[in-house]
């Protein structure tokens, strides 16, 4: 599944979009509005964005996994060496310590996620600030091609800015100035 991204100048267009965008079967589910304005999405019954898509919680927590696994298995590879009173530690420590490890790396990429904006809407930072409204449609392989032409025909006040995946990549680059 792709997520088509589109920024508008107006709600009155967003919303115009919105109607549109469910009559060719896109529903509330895969049809989200980004903007500093929440009060505006909720006068006008726009399906804002949720906080996953706004924060970098996903994007992190995965991120945390990795690093906690890595240390887990770093740490579980030293608790199976050290044998302090000269008993073998069993297996299952080192497995208990990966898993600790890697919840623990999750748990704070996760948190540490919540005060940064989602790694892939970062890039329209400055037009969320300056007053547009960001519309992001999730669309299926086949749908594509049909969204795309829809919002061309029907309504060029919005501007394509860009297509991507629905999914998150641990290992995408980060920049360090998206706080929210």
């Amino acid at each position: 599944m792709k997520r088509l991204y589109y920024l508008a100048d107006n709600i009155d267009d967003v919303e115009r979009i919105s109607e549109d965008l469910h009559a060719e079967g896109i529903t509330n589910w895969r049809f989200h509005v980004l903007s500093r304005d929440d009060a505006g999405l909720y006068n006008h019954q726009l399906h804002a964005a949720n906080p996953i898509q706004r924060c970098d919680m996903i994007h992190r927590g995965e991120q945390g996994a990795m690093i906690g696994l890595l240390a887990g298995c770093f740490a579980g590879y030293f608790a199976l060496q050290l044998t302090p009173t000269g008993s073998d530690v069993h297996w299952m420590t080192f497995v208990a310590v990966i898993v600790l490890f890697t919840m623990f790396g999750t748990w704070v990429g996760g948190l540490a996620g919540l005060s940064h904006e989602n790694y892939k809407i970062n890039q329209f930072h400055d037009a969320l600030d300056s007053g547009k409204y960001l519309i992001m449609v999730d669309a299926r392989r086949h749908e594509e091609p049909r969204v795309r032409a829809n919002m061309n025909q029907y309504h060029p006040e919005a501007s394509y800015v860009g297509v991507d995946s629905v999914f998150t990549n641990p290992l995408a680059h980060l920049h360090p100035t998206n706080h929210l």
